[in-house]
C-alpha cells in the first residue's frame, strides 16, 4: 500500500515462488493450531466502546493527507469521527465519503488510515483481523504491516507484508503478498484467495503467519498461500525480519483498483471486529467469533 502500484494480474504464481493451494480448490489446509485454546493474544483490540468514539488513542494513531500515497490514491485521510468510530457494537468503523457536489479527482473522497506506529510493533508470530469489506469500484481496503524503520528506511526497503487486500468490484477475491527490494518490489510475491461466496455478505477472518522463514496467508482459517524464504525470487531482498507495525484504511482510487463510478455507493463502510497478534511464543489459535451485528 506504500509507494506501489499493485498490478497482482501479472502472474507471479506462475513463477514457482509460492506454494500453490490444495488441490481441489482455492484455499489450504488448515491453519494449525499454534497453541492452547485458553492462551489469548499479546496484543489485541476488540472495539468494544460508546458508540461514535474514536479508536483507542493508546493503540492506534492516524495518517492523514490527501497525497495519493505512492499510488494515486483519490482520497483525503483524516483523524475525523465521521471516517472513523466505535460503532456501540463491538466493531469499529472505517468510512469513506464523497464529498458532495465534487468528482472524482484527487480531495474529492475522504476516509480513515490507522496505525500502530509509535504504539505497538511486533516480530514473527500470527496476526490477524475478522472484518467485513465493503463492495464497489474503486474501493481499496487493506489491513497490512510495514517495518518500524519507515519512514527512515524508506518503501520498499523497510517490508511491507499485506494480511489482507481487496478490491471492491471484485467481491469474491482477496489477497496477501510480501514486498521488498528487487526487481518485484511493486508486483509483490503472494496469491490470491477465491471465496464461494462474495466477502462484503459477512465478517470473515483474514490472517498471516510469519516466522524467520516463510510468511503463509489465510482466509477463514484455511491457508492460500505461503511465501517461503528458501525459494525466494533471486535478486530480491527477504525485508522481513525486523519488527513491524500494523495499519488498517479504506483507500479509494489509485493505479490498481481505479476510479470509483456512477455504481460506487457512498458512504462506503469497512467493518473491523477484531484485530490480534500472538507474538512467537505466545501464539494461540484465532478465534473467539462472535453474531454478525
Amino acid at each position: 500500500m506504500v509507494g506501489k502500484f499493485t498490478f497482482i494480474g501479472l502472474a507471479v504464481a506462475a513463477l514457482g515462488v509460492v506454494s500453490a493451494p490444495a488441490a481441489g480448490g482455492s484455499l489450504g489446509a488448515p491453519d494449525p493450531d499454534p497453541g492452547t485454546a485458553s492462551a489469548g493474544p499479546s496484543w489485541s483490540d476488540e472495539f468494544e466502546g460508546r458508540a461514535g468514539l474514536p479508536p483507542n488513542a493508546r493503540r492506534w494513531t492516524y495518517d492523514t493527507g490527501a497525497t495519493g500515497w505512492g499510488n494515486g490514491e483519490l482520497q483525503r485521510y483524516t483523524s475525523s469521527r465521521a471516517n472513523s468510530h466505535l460503532d456501540g457494537r463491538g466493531n469499529l468503523v472505517i468510512v469513506a465519503r464523497h464529498l458532495q457536489g465534487s468528482g472524482r479527482e484527487r480531495g474529492s473522497y475522504t476516509s480513515a488510515r490507522l496505525t500502530t506506529s509509535g504504539r505497538f510493533s511486533f516480530r514473527y508470530g500470527r496476526v490477524a483481523v475478522r472484518a467485513r469489506l465493503p463492495r464497489g469500484q474503486g474501493l481499496w481496503p487493506a489491513f497490512w504491516m510495514l517495518g518500524t524503520r519507515f519512514p527512515e528506511l524508506d518503501w520498499p526497503f523497510c517490508g511491507e507484508i499485506d494480511v489482507m487486500e481487496y478490491l471492491g468490484h471484485q467481491p469474491r477475491i482477496s489477497y496477501g503478498y510480501v514486498h521488498g527490494p528487487g526487481s518485484m518490489a511493486e508486483i509483490g510475491v503472494g496469491g490470491e484467495n477465491r471465496s464461494d461466496r462474495p466477502l462484503p455478505d459477512g465478517f470473515h477472518v483474514f490472517s498471516a503467519r510469519w516466522s524467520p522463514s516463510q510468511v503463509s496467508f489465510s482466509v477463514d482459517g484455511r491457508v492460500f498461500r505461503t511465501v517461503e524464504r528458501a525459494s525466494y525470487p533471486a535478486g530480491q531482498t527477504w525485508a522481513f525480519d525486523r519488527e513491524m507495525f500494523l495499519l488498517l484504511n479504506l483507500a479509494v482510487g489509485g493505479g490498481w483498483p481505479g476510479k470509483p463510478d456512477a455504481t460506487t455507493r457512498f458512504p462506503a463502510r469497512m467493518k473491523v471486529d477484531w484485530v490480534r497478534v500472538w507474538e512467537a511464543g505466545s501464539q494461540a489459535p484465532v478465534g473467539g467469533d462472535r453474531p454478525e451485528p
